[in-house]
């Protein structure tokens, strides 16, 4: 555990903290945020050419919170591998990042009690199915927005864990994929397809769809409670 997670952080209104961590073995810069009572964490995997500081993973992150689940948002390569643009699509090396920040999750007693979910958009999500495949039961629940699910993958073929893949309607080539990727998914699974969404779901009301999907998919598969 690094020394940033000792330090209390800030606490908003709705009584959760927040804290700046950084995930061994590079160091990488994260935001962990615990509701009080948390039971259950999602870490989230952004896509190719975002950081922990995407809008839209940020406004899912809230409203999971808003819903007394934790969040680790985190920078899935340092600076100077963000300047190689082979990184930004190397999903082995992504989904390494992020089973590197269960490992961490886990070394943290406080944490490693927590029922766990991952939250993956764009090349994001390859990784995160890798990681799922990689991690198995430790996994509790998978969503993953406008996700490239072909980029994972043979680790679709070993994925058991409840699964939703959120796709917009307009996005009509990552709509096959993921209904491709669905068809191989072996444990419980739903697509949802937000209607005339593209794929960032910029449009009116399309993100507070993916927010509210993702949302009752976790609710559901930690059993935690709403409220």
């Amino acid at each position: 555990m690094t020394p940033s997670t000792n330090r209390r952080g800030p606490v908003d209104p709705a009584g959760a903290e927040s804290r700046e961590v950084l995930i061994p073995p590079v160091g990488l810069a994260g935001t962990l945020r615990i509701p009080r009572h948390a039971k259950a964490l999602v870490v989230f995997a952004h896509g190719s050419g975002s950081s922990r500081f995407s809008p839209r993973n940020v406004a899912v992150a809230e409203a999971l919170s808003g819903e007394g689940l934790a969040t680790l948002l985190f920078d899935l390569l340092t600076a100077e591998e963000e300047a190689d643009r082979r990184n930004v699509f190397d999903i082995r090396l992504l989904a390494q990042r992020l089973i590197d920040a269960v490992r961490w999750i886990d070394s943290d007693p406080a944490l490693a009690r927590q029922k766990l979910g991952l939250f993956g958009a764009s090349t994001g999500a390859a990784a995160a199915f890798v990681a799922a495949a990689h991690l198995g039961e430790r996994v509790g629940a998978v969503v993953s927005r406008g996700g490239r699910p072909d980029l994972a993958g043979d680790a679709l073929d070993r994925i058991r864990t409840p699964t939703l893949l959120i796709v917009g309607g307009a996005d009509h080539e990552v709509i096959k994929l993921n209904q491709l990727a669905f068809d191989r998914l072996k444990g419980t699974k739903s697509l949802v397809i937000v209607p005339h969404a593209t794929h960032l779901f910029p449009e009116k009301g399309a993100l507070d769809a993916v927010i509210d999907h993702a949302t009752q998919w976790f609710v559901r598969h930690f059993d935690t409670p709403k409220g």
